[in-house]
């Protein structure tokens, strides 16, 4: 397939690039590189001996997302490309809702004119809110309990509607947990500009000697030693996870939300005690106050992937803190020299 991906030198996306081209497919890559950089697509080619080609550009930007679907024709689109941090939307709601949804609204808008149907939607766990059970399965009520989340479901039910209104969309809408990890050969991984937001690039940079200590947001919720539980998934079972998707959405009618996850929880202590022993010492650590937006415990039902993607997680929890380790400490400083 010719496969346009949206944010694909982001850090999901550059794995999944990865994975795209050892299974043969052509990639153009558009991104804005506001939270990225364009040297991930260069080690995307020391793995993989080809590089993806890279138009850079906005999604909010319509005349630059035009330009890209007049200059080839695609058979599908795997879209990653918005803002992504939980507590960073709190403070910034108007900055997500406008990027997340004008920019996929632009994205869609320009598909149908150029006539491609196919999409797989980078969707999010957070669209279950504060869960009343676990594990989540697909068909658990929908909320969200911060604009990051809102975004994400709200663009799910947009592609819904545009599905039922229209038979020649075929959507998988990945609903995935927390990526973590990195590519086995250090070469890629999780970069994010300033501060970090998710607790793995956190971890690793206090680790390196980057930041002085990880904060732990919240001791107190009821979870068995009251740090919040999360579904740590592999980022390199994630891209393939797009690339099982991307054989399906063909076949799959309509819009189909699939979780991607291990099945597993984790807290965030068991985390950061895993990565301890990656590394062969203690990491420094605080408890903080918690977070807004944060639910207490999160972690999927991945069966439904396997029934029709016929996908599933290879990867444990010490391999993907070996491997981000590997990651960050070949790149102490991510991609900056």
């Amino acid at each position: 397939m010719n496969i346009l991906v949206t944010g694909g030198a982001g850090y999901i996306g550059s794995h999944t690039c990865v994975e795209a081209i050892n299974a043969g497919h052509s990639v153009t890559v558009f991104d804005n590189l506001s939270n990225s950089s364009e040297e991930s697509l260069s080690r995307v080619e020391q793995i993989t001996g080809t590089r993806p080609r890279f138009v850079k550009g906005d999604i909010c930007d319509r005349a630059a997302m035009a330009a890209v679907f007049d200059s080839e024709k695609y058979d599908a689109v795997i879209h990653f490309a918005g803002l992504k941090a939980v507590g960073e939307s709190v403070a910034k709601p108007w900055e997500y809702y406008d990027n997340n949804i004008t920019g996929t609204l632009i994205l869609l808008d320009e598909m149908r004119k150029h006539n491609v149907f196919n999409m797989v939607f980078s969707s999010s766990a957070t669209v279950y809110g504060n869960p009343e059970t676990v594990p989540l399965t697909e068909d658990c009520p929908l909320s969200a309990v911060s604009p990051y989340g809102q975004t994400k479901l709200w663009l799910e039910d947009m592609m819904r509607a545009m599905a039922a209104a229209d038979p020649r969309w075929h959507i998988i809408l990945l609903r995935y947990f927390n990526p973590v990890g990195a590519h086995p050969s250090g070469l890629i991984g999780e970069d994010p500009a300033g501060i970090p937001n998710n607790l793995m690039p956190y971890i690793t940079q206090v680790a390196v000697g980057r930041l002085k200590e990880l904060s732990i947001f919240g001791d107190d919720y009821a979870t068995r030693d009251g740090t919040g539980i999360r579904d740590y998934i592999h980022v390199c079972d994630l891209a393939e996870g797009h690339i099982a998707a991307l054989r399906k959405v063909d076949e799959l009618q309509g819009c189909t939300p699939i979780n991607l996850g291990s099945g597993n929880g984790y807290s965030v202590l068991e985390l950061v005690h895993a990565f301890e022993k990656a590394i062969g010492r203690p990491l420094p650590h605080k408890i903080a106050p918690r977070r807004p937006g944060d639910a207490e415990q999160c972690y999927a039902d991945a069966s439904r992937a396997y029934e029709l993607l016929g996908w599933k997680t290879k990867r444990g929890v010490d391999e993907l803190c070996a491997d981000a380790w590997r990651w960050q400490s070949m790149n102490p400083n991510g991609y900056r020299k």
